[in-house]
């Protein structure tokens, strides 16, 4: 996905969300982030749009005033869904007059902050709309090919160097000596394959033997790794080889929120 359709799904999967959100209730829990209620995943959703709108529409290399604005999401509930529809909208336009080789800050170390964070808004947008789902028992579904596009994310992310630097805990657990999983995506164009080393997690997309592999949906897949569905309990994901390290690396590679 480039840019553009990356932008065209964040409004789209907004909209989505913000008709399931508007007018509940703020304190209603979110089982998938255990620490937030329904207002905070709204606001966080909101204010990560709107930071990232910032960056790219002002073209800032230095995120600290776009930190220091973020914007809360409305105290009434009524409010919320032409909130996160203005903010999706806002963002849309910031990237359309922006290009790829704008210089904006992005945290993962590559330099290339447009497609970064097109990428990260899609990526966000994808799961937090399925911490919705589960809060409000509404029925998620993703296009496989977009499924894979946000595990993408997700494993780019995760296995950056930024991230890597910045999330000691995260490094510790995930230090290791050449084990490796690999993904397969059964109903889209998205295959993985992980290593972990000692001073950082590799990522390659080919085919290869691993020492566990997980074949299934895309979606399923998606829900698993970000742990929005447990691994038991999602629809036809296929796990050969050491069952335990896929579940280590389930439980200590958290999803990013920002």
């Amino acid at each position: 996905m480039k840019t553009p359709e990356y932008l065209d799904a964040v409004v789209d999967q907004t909209a989505t969300l913000a008709a399931w959100v508007g007018g509940q209730d703020p304190a209603a829990p979110v089982p998938t982030c255990p620490d937030w209620a329904l207002a905070d995943l709204v606001d966080h959703v909101g204010a990560v749009q709107r930071m990232t709108t910032m960056l790219v529409g002002e073209r800032l290399t230095d995120p600290t005033s776009a930190f220091e604005r973020q914007a809360a999401a409305p105290d009434d509930p009524a409010l919320w869904s032409d909130w996160l529809v203005a903010g999706a909208a806002e963002a849309q336009q910031a990237f359309a007059a922006a290009h790829d080789e704008t210089p904006v800050w992005e945290p993962s170390g590559a330099q290339a902050g447009v497609p970064f964070w097109s990428r990260r808004l899609f990526g966000e947008i994808s799961v937090h709309r399925a911490d919705a789902a589960v809060a409000l028992d509404r029925r998620y579904e993703l296009h496989p090919d977009h499924a894979a596009a946000a595990l993408e994310d997700w494993l780019d992310t995760l296995t950056s160097p930024g991230y890597w630097e910045n999330r000691p805990g995260f490094a510790e657990a995930m230090r290791g000596h050449g084990e490796t999983l690999h993904l397969h995506a059964t109903d889209a164009d998205g295959e993985w394959l992980a290593r972990r080393e000692q001073d950082e997690v590799v990522l390659v997309r080919t085919h290869a033997d691993a020492d566990v592999v997980a074949s299934g949906p895309a979606t399923e897949l998606l829900l698993a790794i970000s742990r929005r569905r447990p691994l038991a309990e999602c629809r036809g994901i296929d796990v050969q080889g050491d069952r335990a390290l896929l579940e280590h690396w389930i439980d200590h590679m958290d999803w990013v929120t920002g």
